[in-house]
């Protein structure tokens, strides 16, 4: 069986896929359109955003791309009124709990739950280095903190 394009962990597939998407990505009208991969972020009004959502799944699919809503959130003021069918089937994220990419957008309880899990790892990474060299130890302290 021959398939087309590059196969999965294939350097290439990316810039590829980026420069495949970036044609459907372009043609939004959304006044926020940002895409990382198969990663998209679209903002604006509502309409506006259920339109380009549409747009997404027509010209993905003829391309065949699928957009996987189970894997969509809606972050918007929890007294917005949502009435397009696709959107509302999206998980609704409360703006505090707003990530883009894994990186908490604004304070609340994401930028806790991040802070959090950093100091927990840097207590691991501490205890960790108490068990090698002193001299070792110094050495990737440093290399860990110093510009590459």
């Amino acid at each position: 069986m021959f398939e087309e394009g590059p196969q999965q962990g294939d350097p290439i597939g990316p810039i590829l896929f980026s420069n495949t998407l970036h044609r459907v990505l372009s043609s939004l009208q959304a006044e926020l359109n940002l895409g990382y991969l198969d990663d998209v972020t679209l903002g604006g009004p509502v309409e506006t955003v259920a339109s380009d959502i549409a747009e997404i799944v027509n010209a993905g699919s003829k391309i065949g791309l699928s957009l996987n809503a189970a894997k969509c959130e809606l972050i918007a003021h929890p007294d917005s009124v949502v009435n397009d069918t696709l959107l509302q089937s999206f998980e609704r994220v409360e703006i505090s709990n707003t990530t883009l990419l894994g990186a908490p957008l604004l304070p609340g309880s994401a930028l806790d739950h991040a802070w959090n899990k950093r100091r927990k790892e840097l207590a691991r990474v501490v205890d960790r280095l108490c068990a090698i060299g002193s001299q070792d130890g110094l050495i990737l302290l440093r290399s860990a903190f110093s510009a590459p």
